[in-house]
């Protein structure tokens, strides 16, 4: 049970004050009754906005094909962002929607995004060990020592106090590679491949735990059940 103007308010619709206003108007009713109490408390489930039931009251979880050049921040000093491709009302929410891990401004693929904290913590935690699979196209050709490299949990990068833990690379061709991480660190794939002579021309991430794009383009997204990933 949540008071009326606050649930409408942390949904993006209005400010407080504004759903007050648009409570005492009689847009807002609850059980099909019109009210003017916008202190009551109700079931979400039983509240219409102008008819219609509330826009996702239970939570957001979106799977995202992030193009290049948009950021996962939402300073906007740092320029275009991945929740501009969202409607206005998701992106005024509260708790707002955030990214599940970030991808970087030159990073393109799969992303999630979701208001729900607790899930942002979870699959972002070193200990679940979530699978994230990333193609690489690189500028200098990649040899078969590197799988073993990765593989053995060994690799130590700059100024980072423990090895990278144990990861799979796929040799495709020469200079492309698709390479699965369990973790999470600051622009690891790049950093990874760098730290061996091949600096990253191009990165995707095509792959988190068991969810993949699909003929999803690139700046689209579709929503994904808020159960996708059990406890």
């Amino acid at each position: 049970m949540r008071r009326l103007d606050q649930l409408l308010a942390n949904l993006g619709y209005c400010s407080r004050r504004e759903a007050r206003a648009w409570i005492q108007a009689g847009r807002v009713t609850v059980r099909g009754r019109a009210t003017d109490d916008f202190g009551a408390k109700a079931d979400p489930a039983d509240v219409r906005v102008d008819g219609e039931p509330l826009d996702h009251p239970a939570g957001l979880l979106l799977l995202v094909h992030k193009p290049v050049g948009l950021v996962c921040s939402h300073d906007e000093r740092e320029g275009p962002n991945v929740y501009s491709l969202l409607p206005p009302r998701w992106r005024a929410r509260n708790p707002q929607v955030t990214s599940i891990g970030r991808l970087d401004k030159d990073t393109s693929g799969l992303l999630l995004l979701t208001d729900q904290s607790a899930l942002v913590h979870r699959l972002t935690s070193p200990k679940h060990k979530v699978p994230k699979v990333y193609r690489a196209t690189v500028n200098a050709d990649l040899t078969p020592a590197l799988v073993t490299l990765f593989a053995g949990g060994t690799l130590q990068l700059k100024n980072e106090k423990a090895p990278c833990a144990p990861a799979e690379l796929k040799i495709i061709s020469p200079r492309e590679a698709e390479l699965t991480l369990t973790e999470g660190r600051y622009h690891q794939v790049r950093r990874m491949l760098a730290s061996q002579g091949a600096e990253v021309m191009a990165l995707h991430r095509a792959r988190f735990g068991p969810l993949e794009l699909g003929d999803l383009a690139p700046g689209q997204w579709r929503e994904l059940p808020l159960d996708t990933f059990p406890p």
